[in-house]
Order: structure tokens, then sequence, then C-alpha cells
């Protein structure tokens, strides 16, 4: 392969860039009759010395590239410097004691702290920045026992999704012998002396990154046992393409099951733990709803759901009368969308989600709205803590120029404290935060969020960031961004839309991005950049657009589409082969959004006509693109960039650059260590900024 050796001089005009020459296969696929080729098909093999050599000579070009931009080292210094400050999570209280995430500012994972009592100090629980030496060990999913004696963490290796959990003993700290393996898209719920997981069985040779995730399980493993022989709970041996997830009522009465075959909609089954006779009961049937239960309630079951109510009720459902007739509404669906349940106190806490920004109240039993919870301004609320029969519990709460910060709150009073604040270096009052709504192609009304150093000028010349997701029914709301501070500083506008597709407005919001509908989700994200160009905040040599995961298809699908419209493109971890995604990892879970190309041909067709690596085109300019990906990822796997970008620099002309940058020893982005986030977070901004023309001063 050769390596670039033309770059950019500081200032001076950019010139095209000499990439890697990537070879070319005669692959060739046939769907419906339709030949479709895929000549960098061999860039999905991850465990191939070719892959890796073509990985290596990508890094080469981009970091020249990027190591050639003026101010790049002063905006990481500026980076490190903000990201500097103590970071606390919201704390939670299980078996008695109170648990709790901090990060004393560049430490590259957050420690677990755990305190006997609020009263009490804080000791370390668990630190993952000792379990490996360059901080890429992280802890996911953590889960105390009832009685307060024993600890399940699993943590992730290198970002991937497959997960390992060990027990610690709370008191003396010591690691117990036991160690599960291959588990993946988990929780950890303790019965007795042992707890309930999801797993796989192991892959074979080769395929843990890339293959196909396949006949998940639901398993019990009882302390001091073997993994060899925990006891399989819950499977399905018919159909391989089926998830299972096992949580356990905190009185211990039931086992719920929850089954999916895709990213929405679900089938609920129950078990009463009490009775060793009993069988597990199907509750509610799969898949075209949501079901989600909150906890056992006098012999029944609090549920969440969005059947007959597509922006989701609160319903008690009897095991034994499970049938919607029997159901007994408690709260019903409102306006807006309800996004979480939580039992505190005497009450049951319910979130809400009105245009993007959340609202909470509080509710007795019977339903009856008691007290709405007071937030400091419009924004998130990250995480409500508590439990029944507790009176204090706790939330966290951020919005674009608000730092995430926590507040205990006293139910008995309804009154609210700050717990913990964050002490940024910035002034949040040099900073506007404005919601304005648009007209979609199809006149559809779309919300957009804006943020900007006040006293900008609306003369067209403004340097925007662009962001969206819109997919899976995943709400895209106000949260801070140490990130994103730099850009705003030198005066950037960041734009984000709430995309169709997503779950700002339940479930018709959602359906109305899904398979066949998808193209609605590019229109609005290409309807946003042509709004803002005529309201003359912008225009498209000022238009930067970043998205990542279902927000990298979003990226990748509307600069193939609008190449004029934007001058910089961001896809991140994006899903660009809309043929062949199914046939990755999990891939086959995202079809309920997406449609495969096996399915009809129509949908085949459809998705053909706006999948970024079909489209293309030769000696088309293309926005100058980094796009980036992780060689441990195994949710979209890194072949989708690959391939993306072998055909984007074949077939682009131009000067604009288009370049890859693969992290090493990082996934879908879970995880990721602080310095590692505080590079890519340089590499990606100085390259936004150096592209829109600005001229940062640091």
């Amino acid at each position: 392969m050769m390596v670039a050796t033309m770059m950019v001089a500081c200032n001076q005009p950019q010139k095209p860039l000499q990439y890697p020459v990537t070879a070319q296969s005669d692959q060739k696929d046939t769907y419906f009759g339709t030949e479709i080729s895929d000549p960098y098909r061999w860039l999905e093999d991850d465990n191939s010395k070719e892959t890796a050599q073509w990985v290596a000579a990508q890094n080469a070009v981009t970091t020249e590239y990027l190591s050639k931009i003026p101010f790049r080292a002063q905006l990481k210094q500026r980076l490190e410097t903000i990201w500097n400050y103590p970071k606390i999570g919201v704390p939670f209280k299980k078996g008695g004691r109170y648990y709790f995430f901090k990060n004393d500012g560049l430490q590259n994972q957050s420690v677990l702290y755990v305190q006997e009592s609020l009263e009490d100090s804080a000791r370390v629980m668990l630190d993952p920045n000792t379990l490996s030496e360059d901080g890429t060990i992280a802890l996911g999913g953590i889960s105390p026992s009832p009685d307060g004696k024993y600890f399940a963490y699993a943590i992730s290796r290198g970002g991937s999704d497959w997960n390992e959990i060990g027990i610690m003993d709370i008191e003396s700290g010591q690691m117990l012998s036991d160690i599960i393996k291959w588990v993946k898209f988990s929780g950890i719920s303790w019965y007795k002396d042992g707890f309930y997981y999801s797993c796989y069985d192991a892959p074979a040779q080769g395929q843990a990154l890339s293959g196909s995730n396949e006949f998940h399980k639901v398993k019990y493993h009882q302390l001091g046992k073997s993994q060899a022989e925990d006891m399989i709970v819950f499977e399905d041996k018919a159909n391989a393409k089926r998830n299972f997830y096992a949580s356990v009522t905190d009185d211990e009465e039931y086992l719920i099951i929850g089954e999916s075959q895709s990213t929405s909609g679900n089938a609920l089954y129950a078990k009463k733990l009490t009775d060793p006779k009993s069988d597990f009961v199907q509750i509610a049937e799969g898949y075209d709803y949501n079901y989600s239960v909150v906890d056992h309630l006098n012999g029944k079951l609090l549920v969440t759901t969005t059947k007959s109510a597509p922006m989701k009720q609160v319903v008690l459902i009897d095991p034994a009368m499970p049938a919607e007739e029997n159901w007994k509404i408690v709260i019903p669906e409102a306006e807006q969308v309800l996004e979480s349940v939580v039992l505190v106190g005497d009450y049951i806490y319910v979130e809400y989600l009105e245009d993007a920004n959340n609202k909470a109240y509080f509710f007795d039993y019977e339903g009856n709205k008691v007290k709405q919870l007071e937030l400091p301004t419009l924004g998130t609320i990250g995480g409500f803590s508590g439990e029944k029969g507790d009176f204090i519990a706790f939330y966290g709460f951020t919005s674009f120029t608000f730092p995430s910060s926590v507040y205990k709150y006293d139910v008995n009073t309804h009154l609210s404290e700050v717990y913990a604040a964050s002490t940024v270096d910035f002034n949040p009052d040099d900073f506007a935060t404005e919601q304005l709504f648009f007209e979609s192609k199809d006149g559809t009304k779309v919300p957009m969020f804006l943020v900007y150093k006040k006293g900008i000028k609306r003369d067209g010349k403004n340097p925007v960031l662009l962001y969206g997701y819109g997919g899976f029914d995943i709400s895209v709301t106000p949260s801070f961004s140490v990130a994103r501070l730099p850009f705003l500083e030198q005066g950037g506008i960041y734009a984000s839309v709430n995309l169709r597709g997503g779950g700002e407005y339940g479930k018709k919001w959602h359906e109305a991005g899904q398979k066949m509908n998808k193209q609605n989700v590019f229109d609005d994200f290409i309807g946003a950049a042509e709004y803002l160009i005529a309201e003359k905040f912008t225009n498209s040599d000022k238009i930067a657009i970043m998205g990542g995961s279902n927000g990298g298809l979003l990226v990748g699908a509307t600069m193939t589409q609008r190449p004029d419209l934007f001058k910089v493109a961001i896809p991140i971890v994006g899903v660009l082969d809309m043929l062949r995604y199914q046939d990755f990892t999990i891939g086959w879970a995202w079809a309920g959004d997406y449609g495969r190309s096996d399915d009809s041909e129509e949908m085949f067709r459809y998705l053909l006509a706006y999948s970024p690596l079909h489209n293309v085109k030769e000696g088309v300019e293309y926005p100058a693109t980094l796009a980036i990906t992780a060689d441990h990822d195994d949710r979209v796997v890194p072949a989708h960039t690959f391939k993306f970008m072998s055909e984007l620099q074949a077939k682009h002309k131009g000067n604009n650059p288009v370049i890859v940058r693969v992290e090493t020893q990082a996934g879908h982005g879970a995880g990721k260590p602080t310095s590692k986030m505080i590079e890519e977070s340089a590499d990606m901004y100085s390259f936004i900024m150096y592209n829109l023309g600005m001229k940062p001063k640091f």
C-alpha cells in the first residue's frame, strides 16, 4: 500500500490528499435479480493481516493530516483544562448502603464508592483504573446483593459489548473465585445466594467481534459454583434471533423475563419464585408493543406499556389474569411521552418528555397527581434514584450550558437541594439556548435546539455543528458536553435536531422514521440545514454534520444525497452498509427499524436507494470527511466504515480531505477512557474548525 506524503500546509489552500491504494475484488451479490458489487468485502475480515495493514496505512494518513492543523495542540490543551473537574454520579441505595461513581477530573475511568450512610465518609468500592494500565477495562453493570453481603460487577475490555462478571465480598473487599464469561446485553439480578444473567455460548475462534450473536439465554449462577454448572432458566431453541432480559422484583416474589427480537417491542413473562411448582406465565405477547415491569405491588405487577397508549401508560396487571380487559389503569396516557417510572417513598415518580425536555411528577398509588418536581431550567433529568418506603432520593440534571449536577430530594417535603455541583472552567452566562421549530419536506413540524455565544450576528456566516440521531425510539435531549465548549467559545453554533425515528413524540414519531419511512429522517436533517441557511444563521460552506451509530448512518446518507449542502461530515461508528448490516453481531436486531435487504424486493430497493456505501458517486466533491470507528466495536463492526471510506476515497474529487480515524482498544463508545476521549475530541473538533475556516484563539 502507498501512504500519502502530500499534506496540508498550514496557511495555504488544501490540496488533494494521496490515499492508500485499496485493493478491489470482483465480489458480487444478487438481490432479486439485481447484481450488486462489493469490491471491499475483504475488509470485513477483522482478523486478517491485509485489513490490519489497511488500518495502519489509513491511520498514518489521518495522523499526518491532523498533525498539520495549526491549533490542534492548543485545542487539546484547552480540552484537558476544562475536562479536569470532579464528576459525581447519582447515588443509589441497595442493601442498606449508598453507592456512587466519582471521577476526580482526568481519571480514565470513574471510581465506584460506597458509604454506610449519608453521614459516613465514603470508601473506594472498586477502582477500574487498577484493572489495566491504559484504562481500557471499564465497569459495565453493577449490582449489590439485597442482603448487603456481595457485590456483582461486569467489566468490558477494549470497549467490547462482551462482559465478564465478577463478585466481591463487600465487607472484606475480597474477590470471589466466581467468573462468568460471554455475557452480553444483560442485567445482574440477585435472588437468594445467586443471580440471573443473560449470555451467549462462547463464539467460534476469531468470531468474537464480528460473528452473529444468536441463541441468547438466561442463566442462574449460584455463588461458589462454576459457570459450567449454571442452570438455563429461559431460552428459545427454535428461534436464534431472540434476546432475553431477566429481573427480579424488589420483594423477590417474581422473576420477570422480557423477550425481544428487535430494538422495540417485547413479550413479557413472569414466574412466581415463592412457589417452587410455578412455571412462567406469559403476561404480554410480542412484539408490537413495549412492556416494562416497575415492581410488584400487592399481588399485581405495575407495568408501563405502549399497548393501547402510543405515549405510554402505567397499569396494574394480575399475573393470574393478564388479559388487557383485566388491567387497571393507574396513570393513563398523557399528551407527552412517558419516559420512566420509579417507586419512591409512598409515591410513583413519573418522568415525561415534553418537546424534547423533561418534566416530572409524583403520583399516589391511585394515580392522583400530587406534586411536580421543580427543575433548574429547560433540560434533562439524568437518572432518578429512590426506593419504595424510603423518603430520600437523588437525581441528576443537565442542559446544554448546565453541567451535570446531582440533587438530593426529600420526598416528604418535596424539596430539592444541591448535593454535588459541577465546577467547569467556563461562564454559562456567556451562552444562550433557544428551541425553534421548522417545517420538513412534507410539512412536518420538527424541533431543533440552538446553542451559541450571546451576541452572534445572523449574517449567514456563522460556523454550525449540526447533530442528529433519528432512530430506535431514542430521544435526543439537552445535555452538557465539555468537548463542545471550545467550538462554542470560538463563535460556533451547535444545533441539535429532534428527527423523526426518535422517541421525542411517542410511537407515531418513531414509526415515521422506520423502514419505508426512513427517508423522512434524512429529509428532516437536510431541512434543518436549509432552514438555518434561509434564516441567515449560516451558509453551506459553514455547516458541519455529526452523528454516531444510527446517527453515523444519518451523516452518511445526507452527505451522499446532498454533498453540496455541507462542508464537513463526521460519521462516527456508523451503520453504512444497509444491505449487509444484519450479518454481523447484533445487527439482525435492527431490522425492526431498518428492514432487511432480503425481506422483499421493495425493501431491498428502498435500502439500496439510501445506503451510504452504495450511493457514493464517481467524480462528486464530497464534504471534508473524518470517519471515526474502533477496532473493538462489536455493535456496529468497523467494516461499515472501512468499506464506505474506501469507496469515498476512490470516487471523491476535489480538495476536501476524506480520511478515517481507527481507534485501537476501543469499541462503540461505552467505557472509553478519558485520555482517548480527549484525543478523539481534539482530532474531531480541530478537523471541524479547520475545514470550516475558523481561526480559533486559545
